[in-house]
């Protein structure tokens, strides 16, 4: 299967330090298919590249909630 590749931005409520930034890129790294995670603090977002064949924004989000951080719309 080819490769889809697929950038979003997400915004993240909870982060409150530059370690809470980090432990998101950490989390978003290490899911399978994510090319790259580009977290910033202020305003509290995320970019995201990934590959929509291995993985999906809505996998990405509970990856986010399940380490603490609160997605929002």
């Amino acid at each position: 299967m080819q490769a889809i590749e697929e950038t979003i931005e997400l915004k993240i409520e909870g982060m409150s330090c530059g370690g809470c930034s980090a432990a998101v890129t950490r989390v978003l790294e290490a899911v399978a298919g994510v090319h790259s995670a580009t977290v910033t603090l202020n305003p509290g977002t995320a970019r995201i590249v990934f590959d929509a064949t291995q993985t999906s924004r809505a996998e990405l989000e509970t990856k986010i909630e399940e380490a603490g951080y609160d997605i929002k719309p």
